[in-house]
Formats: structure tokens, C-alpha cells, sequence
């Protein structure tokens, strides 16, 4: 920041899981309302796909666009306008009528939203010091596991009871909402703006030619594919090969959230104790052998398709934590910005290329079945594995 802060490391912090708890839960909506729009808009599975994925390509697109000039401006004020963006993005999904109109709103969320995401971790990343990164980030991250709780199965339950378009302008509500209050509340970041001697366009080519900055891409975008060759199509799956009644669809969220808003933190602490790569280990070795089991096992009692959901939350989410930490640690302070542009477009164009790729992989049947689906799972295993050699070729920098 660019003095004393105004508020306290763990109010901002808050504040930030706030806003993306919005980013969140308006791009994990979409894959449990998947049953529903392909019944209502009459969608096959590679036109859900594309839906899907055109969120985080247009994210990637838009901050690999950004990535030069992101460390220019006072971080508060960038984070102000591309939000205010995201929100009308969402209000705009909420008031489509065509497939048509429902992908253009899409791909404004994303451009949007991509960029005010990166904007939060580099905020992160420029406030909370090293040693206790790891677990500001599973603050952050929890966002991810408090729209799984409550903002998806909530949703959900919109969805139900009036039509899918009412998340969408629930979310826009509450985005407005939680923007008024970060107008408020947030002090300005430009710390890295006073950094003497720094040309941000000769800083950003070096910043191209950091080997462990690429390093560090190449860990987000395994990660990301390894975990979105299994999402977006997690939901048609267990409605139609697992045996899950659409009804109890926000249970599987409801639950997998609800066990990682205790778990997120905790990760975070772990890694700051024990080790990154040790915790990233770990949950590695648990979510290959959760998705191998999901993906193989066929139909399942209620019980124990909540239990393999709270499993793979804790686990193939947990990843990220540890993984992310090690990711903001890898260039310096004035690169952070434009860098952390990067790690967010990686992380869009690799969900949003895998999101296609699985739609192209797995197909629907007329009774709802998901066919080659345990195929996605070995492929989201095998990335996994890839992402434990890249993870140790990431060096801290700072």
C-alpha cells in the first residue's frame, strides 16, 4: 500500500475473499445448472462446453492483453473498474434470452472478471510478506469453498424454484453490493509505482525471458487442467451415470464447500509450517485417487457420493493453495503485477481449452448417460502427476 493501511491485514483480506466469492460462485454456478440448460436451451454437451469455456477464454485473452501494462496503475483503482465490469457482465447473463446472448454475457464476465481476479492476488501477494503467504492465499481460497456452500446449492435452489436466469441476477446484486463497500474500505496499492528506476515496458520483456516465471505458468495451467478435465462435467455425470437425483445436486456443493471453508485455512497453515511442496504432495497423492475412484465407480448411494464430493473438494481444490503460494513467490515485487496477469490468463485460457477439450471427449445419450467419462479421469490424473515435477522447478525470488 502506498502508506498505513487503513484496515488490517486479515479485514482486507476478508474483503478480497469477498469479491471473490462472486468471482466464484457466478463461473461455478454454470456447471451444476448444466442439466437445466441443456434441457432448456437445448444444448448438447459441446455447446455447454463452449459456454463454459468461452468465461475463461475471453479472461485469458483480456489479461494476456492487460499483462504489460497491469503494474501502471494503482492497484485499487483497476480493481474498482474491471469489478463494476464483471457485475454488469452478470447482470447481462441474468437477462439472457438465446444461447447466442447467454455466450456474449459469458465472455464479458470473463473478460472482466479475469482481471480483477489477477488484481486480487497481486494485491495479496504486495501486502501479506512471505512467510505467512501461503495462508493469506487459503483465506482467499476459501471464497472458492463458501460459494461451493452456500452460493452454488443457493442457486441452485433459485434455479428450482423460479428459472436459471435468477443466480445470475442474484449474484449481480450482491456484486454491487460488495463493490460498494471495497470503494469504501480499500486503501490505495501502489507501492510498486514508487519503485525507483523501474521501466514497466523494459521490466515486462524481462519478465518474458524469466525461466522461473514461466515456470510458475506452467505450474498454474497443469493444475488448472488437471482439475477443469474433471469439473465442468462433474454434475451431468453423477445426475446420469451415478444415480444422483437433480434435487440433490446442491447437496454434493453444499458439502464439499461446507468441510473446505474449515480445511482452506488449515492447508494454508500446514504449507507455512511443514512446507509447500510437502502439503502440495499430499494432496496430490489423495485427489489422484478420489478422481480415479469417481470416474470408475457407476451408481452410488446418496451417502457415499457426498462423502467422494467432500473428498475431492478438500483435496483436488486444496491443491491450489500451497501451489499458489509458491506461484506469487516467484519474481519480484515490480513484476508482480504484470506477472500475476499472466498466471491468471494461464489459468483461463487452460480451463477454458480443457472445458472444450473434455466437452469433445465425453458424450451424452438420450437418457441422460455420460459416456467415456472415466477417460477424463486418467487424463486429470496423469496432469496431476506432471504438476509434482514442474512444482519443484519454481525458485523463490523474493
Amino acid at each position: 500500500m502506498d502508506s498505513k493501511p487503513n484496515v488490517s491485514e486479515r479485514t482486507l483480506l476478508l474483503l478480497l475473499a469477498c469479491v471473490q466469492f462472486t468471482h466464484i460462485m457466478d463461473f461455478m454456478v454454470m456447471m451444476p445448472l448444466g442439466p437445466q440448460l441443456m434441457r432448456e436451451l437445448d444444448l448438447n454437451t459441446t455447446s455447454f462446453g463452449r459456454i463454459i469455456s468461452v468465461f475463461a477464454l475471453a479472461a485469458g485473452v483480456v489479461g494476456l492483453v492487460m499483462a504489460p501494462f497491469a503494474d501502471r496503475f494503482d492497484r485499487r483503482k483497476l480493481l474498482l473498474i474491471c469489478y463494476s465490469g464483471f457485475a454488469l457482465g452478470t447482470l447481462a447473463c441474468g437477462l439472457a434470452t438465446t444461447p447466442g446472448m447467454l455466450m456474449a454475457a459469458r465472455a464479458m464476465c470473463g473478460a472482466f472478471g479475469g482481471v480483477s481476479g489477477a488484481t486480487i492476488m497481486t494485491i495479496v501477494a504486495d501486502v501479506v510478506p512471505p512467510e505467512r503467504r501461503a495462508r493469506g492465499m487459503g483465506i482467499i481460497m476459501t471464497a472458492f469453498s463458501a460459494a461451493a456452500a452456500l452460493g452454488v446449492p443457493l442457486g441452485l435452489k433459485l434455479a428450482q424454484w423460479w428459472k436459471w436466469e435468477a443466480p445470475f441476477l442474484v449474484i449481480a446484486g450482491i456484486a454491487a453490493a460488495v463493490w460498494v463497500l471495497l470503494f469504501r474500505v480499500l486503501p490505495p496499492v501502489r507501492s510498486h509505482l514508487d519503485i525507483a528506476g523501474v521501466d514497466p515496458r523494459r521490466d515486462f520483456l524481462s519478465l518474458l525471458k524469466d525461466r522461473n516465471a514461466w515456470m510458475g505458468i506452467s505450474l498454474m495451467m497443469i493444475c488448472v487442467m488437471g482439475h477443469f478435465m474433471i469439473i465442468p462435467y462433474l454434475s451431468p455425470y453423477l445426475v446420469g451415470n451415478v444415480g444422483l437425483e437433480e434435487k440433490h445436486l446442491f447437496l454434493v456443493y453444499l458439502v464439499g464447500g461446507v468441510v473446505t471453508i474449515f480445511t482452506g485455512p488449515y492447508v494454508g497453515k500446514l504449507a507455512d509450517k511443514h512446507g509447500r511442496f510437502r502439503v502440495f504432495s499430499i494432496m496430490i497423492a489423495f485427489a489422484c485417487c478420489i478422481v480415479g475412484h469417481m470416474a470408475t465407480s457407476g451408481p452410488l448411494p446418496l451417502w457415499h457420493t457426498l462423502v467422494n464430493a467432500a473428498l475431492f473438494f478438500v483435496f483436488a481444490s486444496g491443491r491450489f493453495i500451497p501451489a499458489q503460494a509458491t506461484i506469487s513467490l516467484a519474481v519480484p515485487p515490480s513484476r508482480r503485477g504484470a506477472y500475476m496477469s499472466l498466471i491468471s490468463c494461464s489459468r483461463d485460457l487452460a480451463s477454458g481449452a480443457t472445458a472444450a477439450i473434455g466437452g469433445m471427449i465425453v458424450t451424452r445419450t438420450p437418457s441422460g448417460t455420460m459416456l467415456h467419462f472415466d477417460r477424463l479421469g486418467f487424463l486429470a490424473i496423469s496432469l496431476s502427476l506432471v504438476s509434482l515435477w514442474i512444482f519443484r522447478q519454481v525458485k523463490v525470488a523474493e
